[in-house]
């Protein structure tokens, strides 16, 4: 189950409560407040506080840049100059905190962003539950043979089947031994802080994740790419579509300057020119190395 009774129970006393206030608030986050997502099989996302809107990105860059900004004649325009011109100190005046449950494997992708400030279920005071990642069968895929770090063809019939199998059977006896070694019943038992190291990384963990936008787009670029371990995109995914709705301007400027966008090395845009005086340029002429070529053409299909 993605909530315990008791989160349900204080989510619903936190949604049930009105509290009137004088600072800025943005409509599409307020109806995602409090609300978990589910993510994967027992994993999910809530927004638990925010601060800022894209008004807020927008006062803090007309206060720091002054008269460059007043050409810029609406929020969005100037939204989209900055994101345009790399420009980053106004998106850190919108921070989000977020509770996101998920299993530890994809924790410690997670938290190779540093940027952030974490705080997560301690398995040295509570016992972890008897809940772990299982993947639908078709997310088993095979080794990839051109990507070190990625997936290749499905994984079928006797394979998937068999992969499923110990994937669950091991999980469920690492937690088996994990509850005896900790049980006080007829022995002393072994810490908490101890016996945890005996679950698999695909157990589930929980924590509160809060940064600010800036920080929080540059893992979304990385995280919600195609290129990006399914397990961890899936929750990048479900919170772009939070983004959307609490700052839709900056979140239009980012899927189309990060997301749809490029950047191309000077090299590239020298042959970029090359192609457009129609120059036919090719990878031994162009300055780049065989995997450059084969990125800079695929930007170009």
């Amino acid at each position: 189950m993605p909530l315990s009774r008791d989160q349900q129970d204080e989510i619903e006393a936190l949604r049930n409560q009105s509290v009137p206030t004088l600072r800025a608030t943005a409509p599409g986050m307020e109806a995602h407040l409090y609300t978990a997502y589910p993510v994967l099989d027992h994993g999910f996302v809530r927004v638990v506080d925010y601060m800022g809107d894209d008004a807020a990105i927008c006062q803090a860059a007309r206060v720091s840049y002054g008269r460059g900004t007043k050409s810029v004649s609406n929020d969005e325009g100037l939204i989209r100059y900055l994101m345009r011109h790399w420009h980053s100190t106004p998106f850190e005046m919108c921070e989000i905190k977020l509770h996101v449950k998920l299993p530890v494997f994809v924790a410690r992708q997670w938290i190779r962003h540093r940027t952030a400030n974490v705080n997560e279920y301690s398995a040295r005071y509570s016992i972890l539950d008897r809940e772990f990642y299982i993947p639908a069968p078709d997310a088993l895929a095979a080794q990839s043979q051109v990507n070190n770090q990625g997936r290749g063809a499905a994984l079928a019939g006797d394979e998937a089947a068999r992969v499923l199998r110990w994937l669950t059977e091991d999980s469920m006896r690492a937690y088996d031994h994990y509850e005896e070694m900790i049980s006080t019943e007829g022995q002393q038992g072994l810490a908490r802080e101890l016996a945890r190291m005996n679950l698999p990384a695909n157990v589930y963990t929980q924590w509160y994740w809060k940064t600010d936008l800036h920080n929080l787009l540059h893992f979304l670029r990385l995280r919600a790419d195609d290129h990006a371990q399914y397990e961890i995109r899936v929750y990048a995914e479900e919170i772009c579509r939070i983004v959307a709705d609490w700052v839709p301007f900056a979140y239009r400027a980012f899927e189309d300057y990060r997301m749809g966008g490029a950047t191309l090395s000077a090299t590239a845009l020298d042959c970029l020119r090359r192609m457009l005086k129609g120059e036919e340029v090719t990878q031994e002429n162009s300055g780049m190395s065989k995997g450059e070529w084969r990125e800079f053409a695929r930007l170009l299909d």
